[in-house]
């Protein structure tokens, strides 16, 4: 049940993207974050109790070409058919391959795709976000809109995905999960990562009223917090570390601050970069969770091939994790 009593009112195709404080690891695929599952019943002593197994699927980048409909129903039938079965999918955002910059018949065509996938081959429960690539028309030199049509903007995705609200917060199973969006209009940049004044007002409330005993889950599309993010080989040419505000949020330190009173917040989970990472900083865990497209369909993404992660949470307020290739064998284009 939703904890929102009242109504408030995500990544330019990227060349690259560690270094950041706290990085515990970023390894090749068969070693990233191990897990070692614990199922709910027949607890032996010493061993904790599993609440919720999560899989987190981020990145899809649906679109008609490079069989993008065929690998993410495979990836979807990989998730449901895992012996240890996740009970919830969590949809990070970037359900399409873009809608920033297309017209109307392009958008429609895409998101008519990636509904036609879920309703064929996903039976497990899904709670969406919504990623940059998700937002129809910002950029209106491409995608020709005006911005006063009804579905500009956010409004597309949120009918698509059947979200009442843009960012949200529910309880489940123990813990706490707060669903966030990350993409802000910027003019001329298309778009911004950061939490809006309103939303962030609504985040502090959401934390305050959440008792302090209950585990916190944050989703977002674009990291908080990410060490793969200043991969980016202008970074080596200029000598200079930059994260640019399309890769991470331009208000990291705001937000960390802000999360850091409250020490039940246990993990952070984003996609966005197409890479795996995890960032511990000031008691959180900060997870960049890879892409079911990889290098969008054509292929791994530096060190990983396109995947997705799944989180096992615990009732004593712990978690882990690992990111799972689905065996995409396709041509790359």
């Amino acid at each position: 049940m939703s904890s929102k009593s009242t109504r408030v009112p995500r990544r330019d195709l990227l060349k690259a993207a560690g270094l950041a404080a706290g990085v515990v690891g970023l390894g090749g695929v068969a070693e990233a974050f191990p897990t070692k599952p614990t199922n709910r019943g027949g607890m032996r002593a010493g061993e904790k109790t599993r609440v919720l197994r999560i899989a987190h699927l981020t990145d899809m980048h649906v679109q008609p070409e490079l069989e993008a409909e065929r690998w993410f129903g495979d990836c979807l039938r990989h998730v449901q058919e895992l012996e240890d079965k996740p009970d919830i999918i969590f949809q990070g955002g970037d359900a399409i391959m873009d809608g920033l910059g297309v017209g109307v018949p392009r958008a429609r065509l895409q998101w008519d795709l990636f509904k036609k996938i879920m309703r064929s081959s996903c039976s497990l429960p899904v709670e969406h976000c919504i990623g940059n690539h998700d937002v129809w028309g910002w950029n209106q030199q491409k995608s020709g809109a005006t911005g006063r049509e009804n579905l500009y903007g956010k409004a597309w995705a949120m009918e698509a995905l059947d979200l009442k609200e843009r960012y949200r917060s529910f309880d489940k199973a123990g813990w706490h999960f707060i669903v966030l969006d990350s993409t802000m209009n910027a003019a001329e940049k298309i778009y911004t990562a950061r939490l809006d004044q309103e939303q962030f007002a609504w985040l502090q409330q959401d934390l305050e009223r959440t008792d302090k005993e209950t585990p916190i889950l944050i989703m977002s599309h674009i990291p908080i917090i990410s060490a793969s993010a200043y991969f980016d080989e202008e970074n080596e040419k200029t000598g200079v570390w930059m994260v640019p505000d399309k890769w991470m949020h331009i208000d990291a330190r705001r937000i960390k601050n802000l999360l850091g009173k409250y020490k039940n917040i246990k993990v952070c989970i984003s996609g966005h970069i197409h890479l795996v990472d995890r960032v511990d900083y000031n008691g959180i865990s900060y997870l960049c969770n890879g892409a079911v497209c990889g290098n969008w369909w054509k292929g791994p993404y530096q060190e990983y091939p396109p995947g997705y992660a799944v989180i096992n949470l615990y009732a004593d307020g712990s978690f882990d994790h690992e990111y799972k290739a689905y065996g995409w064998q396709g041509t790359g284009g």
